[in-house]
């Protein structure tokens, strides 16, 4: 019994689109929000939060749909395409609401300079913001034009060694609030900014369960976790081709914080489609769910399909306590992971003053590194207890980086989030393959369905609360608020008792191969 990689590998150019698109997104539009149409970080968590409210209802309903849908393509693949050609130029498009506020701002250069925020400030009565300590001030009173230019000056240049936190304090601030003014006078931008939005989120929703349930549909349970290994190898290269782009176009530098988006979510755009490209040409749905049948008959898997193909099976008690238990960890651990990778670009450009993208590149890399060995450790020792130790592994990667501040050593940053990829890729390679383990054949999609609406619920809600956390007790309470909840979600697990994988004992030479 083999893994066939080849095979496994076509089908995640469908994964490796999405997370492409997802670490995108993750990282601008937070940027785009705050920066330009001046949110403050709890209304840029509620609006991240969109995709993950329209995913608590979608994506089970077009798991399900899939399920039951027949075409002479198979059942996943039609939604998979009309999914990711709509959001692919719905993504581009969304460049262009957010060109036209940088266009009402009055361009990078009237409101990206600390002397002109001085004068905007004048001429507007005097305006004044709050000091980290509460304290009201004036901007153009509180520092002279060449301490400001200064300070900023250094942090543009990227001066490894600036800990002066003026620029993040007082000129971030102050140029917040006057976008937020803007787009109060101006709100064309930003409804057109949200209804594309709504666009490409739709369209995303519309496949990301058909997408990721097409790997169970074409491999046998026992290898499921090694399969769900590949799967998150390529999601992780999409996922760090992103990031590499991120440095090339410099979208984490300070002094781009109000850059045109176009360009690169354009090549973004054309991942996308060459990733689909790739994956119609080398996968046959159909053949591939065949030749996965016959090779759970010859095994001896299949029985148990087959009896309740188009019925589905009913989970005992026992079952039904493990997989709400289970779901509940999936939601604790989303909790504390999406609000780190929802914030972490804020995060990293204003407390930490570091590329965020060089950061979560590390992750991906250690992710990357991880995924297959964390399937073959899972074959042998169990999917339960893998997920535990990679559950340690982000528990302490969080609370260590709680301590992290910009003169910290970035190698210790570094080596907080090569830990977190390490156990988040040990989670993920292991949770959905224990989901889908309890459903029969027939109900694959909609069991695929529950994992994302668990998932999706705590995406939902984190962004918000971590967002309106931030904005009440300040930045550095993100990797705190994170490990609690990854913590929780370690004691929920001890309770799961079904979904494991059941490794068989090997005799004689078969011991040796790998790849059973």
């Amino acid at each position: 019994m083999k893994l066939n990689y080849k095979r496994t590998i076509c089908v995640g150019f469908a994964f490796f689109l999405i997370c492409a698109f997802w670490q995108a997104y993750d990282n601008t539009v937070p940027l785009i929000l705050t920066n330009k149409f001046g949110l403050s970080q709890t209304l840029s968590g509620i609006i991240m939060a969109l995709d993950n409210v329209l995913a608590l209802f979608m994506l089970p309903l077009f798991g399900a749909i899939s399920d039951r849908s027949r075409s002479r393509f198979g059942r996943r693949t039609p939604f998979i395409v009309a999914g990711t050609l709509v959001a692919a130029v719905a993504f581009v498009l969304l460049t262009f609401a957010d060109n036209a506020q940088l266009k009402q701002l009055g361009g990078v250069g009237r409101i990206d300079d600390p002397a002109a925020l001085s004068a905007i400030y004048e001429m507007e009565g005097q305006e004044t913001l709050l000091t980290p300590d509460g304290e009201k001030f004036v901007l153009a009173e509180k520092f002279t034009e060449e301490e400001f230019s200064a300070v900023r000056s250094q942090i543009v240049s990227g001066d490894k060694t600036v800990t002066n936190p003026d620029y993040t304090d007082y000129v971030v601030p102050a140029r917040r609030a006057y976008a937020a003014r803007v787009t109060a006078q101006h709100k064309g931008p930003i409804a057109a900014f949200i209804l594309l939005l709504l666009i490409v989120l739709v369209s995303m929703a519309v496949f990301r369960s058909p997408a990721v349930a097409l790997m169970p549909d074409v491999t046998m349970k026992p290898l499921r976790s090694k399969a769900n290994a590949v799967i998150n190898l390529m999601g992780s290269f999409g996922g760090i081709l992103v990031l590499a782009l991120g440095i090339v176009f410099a979208t984490s530098a300070v002094r781009n914080s109000l850059m045109s988006y176009t360009g690169f979510f354009g090549v973004i755009a054309l991942i996308m489609l060459a990733a689909l490209a790739v994956f119609l040409l080398t996968v046959r749905e159909p053949r591939f769910v065949r030749e996965m049948e016959e090779e759970s008959r010859r095994y001896e898997l299949a029985e148990e399909d087959e009896e309740d193909k188009g019925t589905g099976r009913r989970l005992s008690a026992p079952e039904k306590r493990s997989f709400l238990f289970l779901l509940l960890s999936i939601i604790l651990w989303f909790f504390g992971y999406n609000a780190v990778t929802s914030k972490y670009s804020v995060y990293a450009s204003n407390i930490l003053h570091k590329d965020y993208n060089l950061t979560l590149i590390i992750a991906q890399a250690a992710a990357i590194i991880a995924y297959l060995p964390v399937g073959i450790v899972a074959s042998k020792v169990g999917r339960k207890k893998t997920i535990l130790a990679g559950i340690v592994f982000l528990a302490v990667a969080f609370g260590a980086a709680a301590f992290m501040r910009a003169d910290s050593p970035t190698l210790l940053m570094n080596v907080c989030f090569a830990l977190a990829g390490i156990g988040w890729a040990t989670i993920n390679v292991n949770s959905f393959p224990m989901v889908v383990e309890m459903a029969s054949g027939s109900d694959v999609g909609k069991y695929t369905g529950f994992y994302y609406t668990a998932s999706m619920a705590a995406q939902v809600v984190t962004p918000m609360v971590s967002g309106f956390l931030m904005d009440k007790l300040g930045m550095t309470v993100l990797f705190p608020y994170a490990a609690v909840f990854v913590v929780l979600a370690f004691l929920t697990m001890l309770t799961v008792r079904h979904g494991d994988s059941r490794p068989e004992a090997k005799k004689g030479l078969e011991a040796l191969d790998i790849d059973d």
